[in-house]
């Protein structure tokens, strides 16, 4: 993994407006050190949102990955059958 921007906790204090520009304007996070050693993250609410969709996304599909593999799969007729008449009972 490349680390491209990289600052002291120091500026998270003395220099917020600008990390949060930053983040903002290339859409790429700072990591954050405290003693020089990596301590902290910072990114963009836009990236950050993002990366969370792409996860439950991919969480998403491991789930139906592993239903297939366990043979926990219906045909299409059946799964739509099956939400009629869970929408006609409501």
């Amino acid at each position: 993994m490349e680390y491209g921007n990289i600052r002291p906790s120091s500026d998270l204090r003395n220099k917020y407006a600008e990390m949060s520009k930053l983040c903002k304007e290339s859409r790429e996070p700072i990591y954050i050190t405290v003693n020089g050693r990596g301590d902290t993250v910072l990114l963009g609410i836009t990236e950050y949102n993002q990366m969370i969709s792409e996860l439950e996304l991919l969480r998403t599909l491991a789930e139906a990955d592993d239903d297939v593999a366990n043979g926990r799969v219906t045909s299409i007729r059946e799964s739509f059958s099956s939400i009629r008449n869970a929408l006609k009972r409501e």
